[in-house]
């Protein structure tokens, strides 16, 4: 963010709790009587990490940590005149410390959750919510919310099964907007009222990924419609400006229901500024959404209006500054800057804080937190080889590997009851730990001997549950297809071509254990990353079940999760209209029933996946550096080390 030139007294007003000096943003240091600074403050997608620890890891972590982040408040709010802290979703899973409260210890009415025992002594002014609010079911949802000392809003979630023909007719789950008066000081140092306007959004899709918990219970409405619907109706009841709080990306491609709808939102007359999420991203910056039409990717801005993306896990606070003049009564923008601000930085290849916690929260939370070191790391059984990530995205996995297992293993007693006792059994996961977005340290790596919950967690990161679809041979091939559109084309003969397509989730990288194939690289992917056609192609060869080629007619089941078979991930024919069977059990559960059943567990990869040879042709790929530790167990690949990668990760090379 551009500073202007201050003088020495505006550069000297307020220190932080440090004693650090604090310049004031050029809005505050150059407002005039008639004008206020006013600065929002914004966190997204903590994901219940309110304290700097990696559960998974069962170690300190600077890049996370509402704490860390919170640390940042008092010198951000000295550097305005006027400040406000506000949240956008995505607070109550993620993390075994939410799986912990959800699960083990509960909610009796009163309690407070711990995200909002961090959020109530930070102070916030509004929040909606995120699409992993509902993963603990609507119930749960409420009492968290009744612990929260701020309103949360959501314009698009609707109670009970019917839609009104006029949005503003809904019958809405919470208030679609607030209107916040308050009293800000403009250049002269007066104070003046003004009316702020806060309106929330959930992606609509929320009805795919948590069927179960809302089926009859709520409906979505499109993002934008609503948008539209409820503006107006702020402006009329008196709101100087307007704030979205999208718990939604930024995509330029336009359609019904969108996923990342917050480029649009800000399209909408009447909106001031827009706050993001749910991406995992950070917006803005120089790495992502560039090239982008409409989106300044350099100023923060969406079809001209301010926007900011706080990144996830507390790792940035996202800042919309505001330059506000007063037009007779009210007031209206007239400038405005965006920045989001990080808690750490990198410094010889490893992250280093770039600040301390907020004591108050990790008093607060120090016996959340110490019940929850408890309850991760609780023995469940053994295992007799290493279970690691490093290499999911190139290699048949043993952290997929398990999961498959346990599916099967798990389907497998429930369906030789059924009508599909004689159906083949075919099981479907994804790595969910797989470097990407999430850093060079965000790998599986459990070593041989005990396993305990905290491992668990770790090898299945979400509270899916169990599912079965019956599909053909055909939409197998098709289910696969899908799969690895997560590589990019690779021509033959060339050397040390990027194989990962790195705008392609990891989670949308299905292994179908009970079948073998083989990938063809030198072919273009059937399906993009949101599994619309793309060419009329094959990559998956030698599709074999039971020894022989796949018959395309033949009736096959499918474990897999709650996601996938709602139609998560948008692959061919994958639909809840597939699904036969709704298991009351999550994916988590399963695996530990699993693990305790087998005592010890083998998770060895066995390999029903590889890629087609290329002669002459080599590929390489970025994984964590812990990777040189297990080279040698990766039986279907010649991969040799291939120099240092970026952010920590290190690189190597596929000889194909």
């Amino acid at each position: 963010m551009s500073r202007l030139p201050v003088s020495r007294r505006e550069f000297l007003a307020g220190a932080a709790a440090t004693g650090a000096l604090i310049m004031l943003h050029p809005f505050s240091a150059r407002a005039a009587a008639n004008q206020a600074h006013l600065r929002i403050m914004e966190t997204t997608d903590i994901h219940v990490n309110v304290l700097p620890y990696d559960y998974y890891a069962d170690k300190a972590n600077d890049t996370m940590g509402l704490s860390r982040t919170a640390s940042l408040i008092d010198a951000v709010r000295k550097e305005a005149t006027n400040a406000m802290l506000i949240d956008n979703g995505d607070l109550l899973q993620g993390n075994p410390m939410g799986d912990y409260i959800a699960y083990e210890k509960g909610l009796k009415d009163g309690d407070l959750h711990p995200i909002m025992k961090g959020m109530n002594l930070l102070g916030y002014e509004c929040s909606t919510l995120g699409n992993h609010e509902f993963n603990y079911g609507l119930s749960f949802l409420d009492k968290v919310l009744a612990g929260a000392n701020f309103p949360f809003v959501c314009a698009n979630l609707i109670r009970g099964t019917a839609l009104a023909a006029n949005p503003r007719d809904d019958k809405l789950y919470l208030k679609p907007y607030v209107i916040l008066d308050r009293k800000i000081k403009d250049g002269s140092g007066a104070e003046q009222p003004i009316r702020i306007g806060i309106i929330g959004f959930v992606p609509p899709q929320i009805m795919v990924w948590d069927l179960k918990n809302l089926e009859g219970n709520v409906k979505t409405r499109d993002i934008v419609e609503a948008a539209k619907a409820w503006v107006p109706e702020i402006k009329e009841a008196g709101a100087d400006i307007v704030i979205a709080l999208s718990h939604s990306g930024i995509d330029i491609k336009q359609g019904d229901m969108m996923e990342n709808a917050s480029f649009f939102v800000a399209g909408v007359e009447g909106i001031d500024a827009v706050f993001t999420g749910h991406q995992h991203l950070v917006f803005p910056g120089k790495k992502d959404f560039q090239a982008l039409d409409g989106v300044d990717t350099g100023k923060g801005m969406l079809q001209g209006k301010p926007a900011v993306m706080g990144g996830f896990w507390g790792s940035h606070m996202g800042l919309i500054d505001l330059l506000l003049e007063r037009d007779g009564s009210k007031w209206r923008v007239v400038s405005a800057t965006s920045e989001a601000r990080p808690i750490y930085e990198r410094v010889d290849n490893k992250n280093k804080a770039t600040v301390g916690d907020d004591r108050r929260i990790i008093a607060a939370l120090e016996q959340d937190h110490e019940a929850t070191l408890a309850y991760v790391r609780r023995p469940v059984g053994k295992t007799s080889a290493p279970l690691y990530s490093y290499f999911a995205l190139v290699a048949d996995d043993p952290s997929v590997q398990i999961v498959n297992q346990a599916q099967s293993w798990y389907l497998k007693d429930i369906l030789k009851s059924t009508q599909w006792k004689d159906v083949p059994l075919l099981s479907a996961a994804a790595p969910f730990k797989a470097g990407g977005r999430s850093g060079a340290d965000y790998y599986t790596d459990v070593p041989v001997g005990d396993i305990a919950i905290k491992n668990v967690a770790d090898l299945y990161l979400y509270p899916n549950t169990v599912r079965a679809v019956e599909i053909t041979g055909a939409q197998v091939k098709e289910w696969l297809e899908m799969s690895v559109g997560i590589f990019n084309r690779i021509e033959p003969g060339k050397a040390d071509q990027p194989l990962i397509n790195t705008d392609f989730p990891s989670y949308n990288f299905d292994v179908i254990d009970g079948v073998t194939y083989k990938i063809d690289l030198s072919q273009p992917p059937k399906y993009d990353a949101k599994g619309g056609p793309a060419n009329a192609s094959s990559r998956i060869v030698d599709l074999m079940f039971d020894g022989k080629p796949i018959d395309p007619a033949q009736k096959f089941v499918v474990a897999t999760n709650n996601y996938r078979a709602g139609g998560g991930g948008n692959f061919p024919d994958i639909n809840a209209s597939k699904i036969i069977y709704e298991a009351p059990d999550a994916n988590r559960d399963v695996i530990v029933r699993y693990v305790i059943s087998e005592g010890t567990i083998n998770p060895s990869a066995d390999d029903n996946w590889s890629f087609a040879p290329l002669p002459g042709t080599s590929v390489v790929f970025d994984t964590g550096p812990r990777a040189k530790n297990f080279i040698g167990q990766v039986k279907s690949l010649k991969i040799e080390p291939a120099g240092e990668g970026d952010a920590g990760f290190a690189r190597y090379r596929i000889l194909l």
